[in-house]
């Protein structure tokens, strides 16, 4: 209890769990923005597949900013928007489609054919290095969509499709699919009582501090209690669809641990992403929304076919619904991370979420330019409110992982570069 990860939140702590509370400024030995730095975070969500061409633009600036059909759901946060266009991940290119174009998204590195998996480090896991000694968990790296085995045509393993997070060249981080489990692991949910709620086992403890904090932290700490307590309701109702809680000595939750409606397993991905932003569980975090070659189905977009086959009718209507319902995933987590109190600020504030997809159009699997989203100010080290175009600035100043490389210094890491990038991003 004495590493620096606990110095700066106060826990309440349950048995069998562990709960951690957002910055409350009345609180003597809580560290407050005000005086210190709020942390920044970093989030990357992926869609597979691409996006609809026809509906992705954007014009202007800040709030004047005139957004194309696909990127409506981003209305209210033009402010906070960064629109980037023309980037590209050399690597992922003239490679042969699917495979080859993803398990490189988040580290630029050229990947290996055959049994032996070969890349690097993705950006995601360099941050969380860098913050490992100053969280509970150095990231959360959470996928809706169950991972694939075997080898596309093209002599690539599908394990680059199902994973965008890479602990090492070899290796990705193990993806967490169940919201259950990513929810036990938040709050460091043990043993038999995960069928009792967190919130009951620290009762007492919340009902002493709400007598300590000012009215204003009072607030803030009814609404974080509230919103741990709605999201572990949905969570209880997927367990009692079927056997409850999983054996402590299992390696994973039975499959109707799933949410059987993706809109649902989405929105608990991205609480739990909120949450562990808000109270400093993590600092960085990654969601396979879907993963590359992706079989996820969309009856209430009035789909008919699977995402990947969908994906080849990319100019059409039914995928601009695919796409738009994609990007209101990060239009709900800003959302979310902007209702967020943080001294001034807000988490959005102190936060970048990124949007990316592995390739422009489905239909051409054409990975030479690819569509990237910026939400939140990164602590005011990101200027927010533009559309960036690198488009015909030649192939050295419009790549990916400049935009990483750039991320990355303004929070905290000190690199001279980062996959096939060596200078930070112009313009950015």
């Amino acid at each position: 209890m004495t590493s620096n990860q606990f110095t700066r939140r106060k826990l309440l702590a349950g048995v069998g769990c562990a709960m951690a509370l957002p910055w409350l400024e009345s609180l003597p030995f809580g560290a407050q923005p005000a005086a210190a730095a709020a942390p920044k975070r970093f989030a990357a969500l992926f869609m597979g597949n691409g996006i609809s061409p026809p509906n992705w633009s954007a014009s202007g600036a800040g709030a004047n900013m005139v957004l194309g059909k696909s990127l409506e759901p981003l209305a209210s946060l033009r402010p906070k928007l960064n629109v980037v266009s023309g980037l590209f991940n050399r690597q992922a290119t003239g490679v042969g489609i699917h495979p080859g174009q993803t398990g490189n998204i988040l580290s630029g590195a050229a990947l290996q054919r055959g049994a032996v998996l070969r890349g690097g480090t993705s950006m995601d896991q360099v941050l969380a290095a860098h913050f490992e000694d100053e969280t509970a968990q150095s990231s959360l790296v959470l996928g809706c969509e169950q991972p694939i085995t075997g080898y596309h045509e093209t002599n690539f393993s599908m394990a680059y499709s199902s994973h965008i997070s890479w602990q090492n060249a070899n290796s990705p981080v193990p993806m967490e699919v169940y919201p259950s489990l990513a929810f036990d692991s938040l709050f460091d949910n043990q043993g038999n009582r995960r069928n009792q709620s967190i919130l009951d086992r620290v009762r007492n403890q919340a009902a002493s501090l709400n007598n300590e904090v000012s009215h204003s932290d009072r607030a803030k700490l009814d609404e974080y209690l509230t919103s741990v307590r709605e999201v572990e309701r949905r969570i209880q109702r997927n367990r009692s669809q079927g056997s409850g809680v999983r054996n402590q000595n299992s390696t994973r939750r039975p499959e109707n641990g799933l949410p059987e409606d993706i809109r649902e397993h989405m929105r608990l991905m991205c609480d739990i992403i909120a949450l562990a932003f808000q109270t400093d569980k993590t600092r960085v975090a990654t969601l396979l929304m879907c993963r590359d070659l992706s079989g996820l189905f969309y009856p209430f977009l009035d789909v008919r076919t699977a995402h990947h086959p969908t994906s080849h009718e990319d100019h059409s209507d039914a995928y601009e619904r695919v796409t738009r319902y994609y990007v209101s995933q990060i239009a709900y987590l800003a959302n979310r991370l902007a209702a967020m109190r943080e001294g001034e600020s807000t988490v959005l504030d102190n936060s970048c979420l990124m949007f990316v997809s592995n390739m422009w159009s489905g239909s051409q699997h054409d990975s030479r330019k690819l569509p990237v989203l910026l939400v939140g100010g990164l602590g005011g080290t990101l200027t927010t409110g533009r559309v960036l175009d690198y488009n015909g600035r030649g192939d050295d100043n419009r790549k990916l992982c400049s935009l990483y490389l750039s991320l990355m210094n303004r929070m905290g890491v000190r690199a001279e570069g980062f996959g096939d990038a060596t200078t930070p991003l112009a313009g950015l």
